[in-house]
């Protein structure tokens, strides 16, 4: 029997690709070949990816250092405790300083629990039906719009409406520029949390609303934080709204109902000036909206990290 089993596999036909006597010779040269192309493949990728990144740090590390360059050695007690000055004289940017904390803490206040919540909603509720598609296409929208057009419909809206500029009016185009950042970063976060975790809470009989805030909100905490983080980096450089909202104001003031002063205003009031003291004025703000938006995200890793440790 065994006899006759060897003599049909003797008596097979030999393939091209392949080799019965171990040598293993006709297979060497196709996997050879397959390995050094993907090699290759490899490389190049590797070497295209390592340039781009070089070239985007190169970028990076030439705008911080210009603005450390130009901007470090006009950073002062003054720049902290003076107002705006009158061309030609000493002064700094208190006022401006005060205004910006103002209406980016005020527009997060008031655009970061809605975009958490309108994301929310479209994570975990708008599954099914017309609202959820809707509303995405118009975050969409509002998340690529430019700020001037925000801007100019608050100044509608608002502005026209009362009479005066404002800083109430300039926290609330900078809030609506918050939300569409927050919905979109809320929405990826919670869909990237798994279903499993969902699902044992539901089947120990906790209801949605307290699945959803004691179990998807803890897991998806640090996305969801970064995206606010992210909206008030963007808001903090913010022009073009405050120009036609909350205009600008040469003085103390912390009476959101009249125009009120802000470091990106002031900036590009400034440098637009043919002063030699606005200028450095310009830097010196330019560098402090650098510095803040850098500390506030490392602040929050930090913050973040420590919790994480301690759950």
């Amino acid at each position: 029997m065994s006899g006759s089993i060897q003599q049909s596999i003797d008596t097979l036909p030999s393939s091209p690709a392949t080799d019965f006597s171990g040598t293993g010779q006709s297979l060497q040269q196709p996997v050879n070949t397959l390995y050094l192309r993907r090699k290759i493949i490899n490389a190049v990728n590797l070497g295209i990816s390592m340039l781009t990144v070089g070239i985007a740090l190169f970028f990076l590390i030439w705008i911080l250092w210009t603005l450390f360059a130009q901007g470090f050695s006009h950073i002062s007690t003054s720049v902290f405790t003076k107002m705006t000055p009158p061309p030609g004289s000493a002064g700094g940017l208190l006022n401006a300083i005060a205004g910006s904390l103002y209406m980016v803490l005020t527009a997060t206040l008031i655009g970061t629990p809605v975009g958490i919540l309108a994301g929310t909603y479209l994570a975990e509720y708008g599954r099914r039906g017309w609202l959820a598609p809707a509303t995405r296409f118009i975050n969409d929208i509002l998340l690529s719009a430019p700020s001037i057009v925000i801007g100019l419909f608050i100044y509608t809206v608002v502005v026209m409406r009362i009479g005066h500029f404002s800083g109430w009016a300039g926290a609330l185009a900078l809030s609506l520029i918050v939300i569409p950042v927050v919905v979109r970063t809320t929405e990826n976060m919670l869909q990237l949390g798994p279903n499993s975790l969902r699902e044992a809470a539901a089947a120990l009989g906790a209801p949605q609303w307290k699945v959803v805030v004691m179990v998807a909100y803890r897991a998806a905490r640090a996305g969801m934080l970064t995206g606010i983080l992210l909206a008030v980096a963007r808001i903090s450089g913010e022009t073009a709204p405050l120009l036609f909202t909350a205009l600008n104001n040469q003085f103390w003031s912390n009476d959101l109902n009249g125009p009120v002063s802000s470091l990106a205003v002031i900036i590009f009031q400034f440098a637009m000036s043919p002063y030699d003291d606005w200028h450095s004025l310009a830097w010196a703000g330019a560098l402090l909206i650098t510095l803040f938006v850098l500390g506030l995200n490392i602040l929050a890793r930090v913050l973040f990290k420590k919790g994480t440790v301690n759950d």
